[in-house]
């Protein structure tokens, strides 16, 4: 693959990756290479398929984040991991560096509105219910690895929760008002957990921190 991506598994229905930080989920105004259409690629070569070749996104990372990403290799199956979405199946395991003092664990609500016009999301009475469950994992100093499961799948969510909470996510350009130029956001999609669309198997799919400032402090 020209782009170097981590295949984690892949069968018939389902393609299982770790999307590289700073590439887009999908096509965006930067016009740059995005995960679908570099995995569309893949499938195209690997398969040598002509025309064009199906892949169903159903879920999104923001562009600074990586981490495993799931796709469907059909409709019927995007359907279906839809709907474990929908109904709460679907089982998102993130981990953030965050800055300041932080709790042991918690759970956040607030309701989250989205500005499209300036592409930030904010936290406002009319938005929609956002809910998050944390743990911290290790401490260094003024940073905090912690854990985080999303119960709702809001653009930006964990980024405006726990900044909203006082804990921005280090690197945060955006939510972070310390953020400094350069720094890359620590956010990263750890782990996924689902039932497989066709056999209903339940899949987990994990994998290590990256090997990069500031999760690599916290390997040791």
């Amino acid at each position: 693959m020209k782009y170097n991506i981590n295949v984690i598994y892949e069968d018939n229905h389902l393609l299982v990756v770790e999307k590289p930080i700073n590439i887009p989920t999908q096509e965006d105004s930067s016009k740059d290479k995005d995960m679908l259409t570099i995995l569309k690629e893949y499938l195209k070569e690997k398969y040598n398929k002509p025309g064009n070749v199906y892949l169903g996104l159903v879920h999104r990372l923001d562009r600074p984040v990586g981490g495993i990403m799931v796709f469907a290799k059909t409709s019927k199956c995007a359907s279906r991991l839809s709907e474990q979405i929908r109904l709460n199946k679907f089982n998102k395991i993130y981990n953030a560096v965050v800055m300041n003092k932080i709790n042991d664990h918690g759970s956040l609500t607030d309701y989250l509105l989205k500005d499209t016009k300036n592409n930030i999301v904010k936290v406002d009475k009319n938005g929609k219910e956002s809910k998050l469950n944390y743990k911290r994992i290790k401490t260094i100093d003024n940073m905090n690895l912690v854990e985080i499961k999303l119960e709702t799948g809001r653009s930006h969510q964990i980024r405006v929760q726990m900044s909203h909470n006082g804990n921005p996510l280090y690197g945060d350009q955006k939510y972070n008002k310390n953020a400094k130029n350069g720094e890359q956001l620590a956010l990263f999609s750890k782990k996924l957990e689902f039932f497989h669309p066709i056999t209903n198997e339940l899949l987990t799919f994990e994998i290590d921190l990256p090997d990069r400032f500031p999760f690599n402090i916290f390997k040791s």
